[in-house]
């Protein structure tokens, strides 16, 4: 991208971020349904993954949750990058509250680290930067394809204790290394990983190819596992994070640990990103 493209780019982001999210979030609401009705794969792959998952009774429901879960996906999208061009102050007063602590707490406290799975559920971009207000993490990222989009992914995720390790050999030493120091990593469970660095699963009742890093850290570390996401609430009231402890050896296998997902996205389907293509195969996996 051109430099003074990326200036204006970067000057319409930072204004976005000073926005109130009540504002945010109605025009993430109006850009998911733009979204929705001009982009039929988009279109296609919501109304598909959302109603062969099973989570709604009959058809009004899967009607009702289709509704809001085509506006709630344009408010992630605008939201993730208004949360990254807050201030740390600014950030921290948008989560009104946390379910779950304790777990945290607890896991501290026995010393082996903590892995948090952050499904694509919610806005995923509050919880590591809410725990990062008090601990160090280190998270899981894939780069983007579009090189001038690294700065501002750094820029925005690596804040307060946040510490990002790429999608490579070097970033799974800095995972490993996190968690032997007894820090928290943060991994994006449901994301579709590299060739040959997963296995077929059972996801919501169709085969996913799940990765299998964080199945291979959990049992080489003895971490402890947490499920994390941080609810959005109505009117741009802010968020609630909430932390689940998943059981130990639960996340041995893949089949564990897209059966851990769907448990969490069950609790509120409406927020999480159907649109995403996770049952996509890779060339060759």
């Amino acid at each position: 991208m051109a430099p003074f493209k990326l200036k204006l780019l970067h000057s319409l982001l930072k204004s976005l971020g000073r926005l109130p999210l009540p504002v945010v979030h109605a025009l993430g609401l109006m850009l998911g349904w733009l979204v929705y009705l001009l982009s039929s794969k988009h279109a296609r792959l919501t109304r598909e993954n959302l109603r062969l998952s099973g989570t709604c009774a009959d058809e009004p429901a899967f009607r009702r949750t289709l509704r809001r879960n085509i506006g709630e996906s344009g408010k992630a999208l605008l939201e993730t990058f208004a949360i990254w061009f807050r201030s740390d102050k600014q950030q921290m007063l948008l989560v009104q509250g946390c379910q779950g602590w304790e777990h945290i707490v607890t896991a501290l406290q026995r010393g082996k680290g903590i892995i948090f799975l952050t499904p694509h559920l919610g806005c995923f971009e509050i919880t590591s930067l809410f725990y990062a207000a008090l601990h160090p993490i280190t998270v899981l990222y894939r780069p983007p394809r579009q090189d001038w989009m690294l700065p501002m992914i750094e820029a925005g995720r690596a804040r307060g204790k946040v510490k990002l390790a790429p999608a490579n050999a070097k970033g799974v030493r800095d995972l490993l290394q996190a968690l032997r120091q007894g820090e928290a990593i943060g991994v994006l469970p449901d994301q579709v990983p590299a060739q040959g660095e997963g296995e077929w699963a059972a996801y919501f009742g169709r085969p996913a190819y799940t990765m299998t890093l964080v199945s291979r850290l959990a049992q080489k570390t003895g971490a402890t596992v947490l499920i994390a996401f941080g609810e959005r609430l109505p009117w741009g009231q802010g968020y609630i994070v909430h932390v689940d402890k998943v059981a130990d050896g639960a996340i041995d296998t893949a089949a564990g640990l897209n059966a851990a997902i769907e448990k969490q996205v069950r609790t509120c389907p409406e927020q999480y990103l159907w649109s995403y293509p996770r049952h996509k195969a890779r060339r060759g996996a």
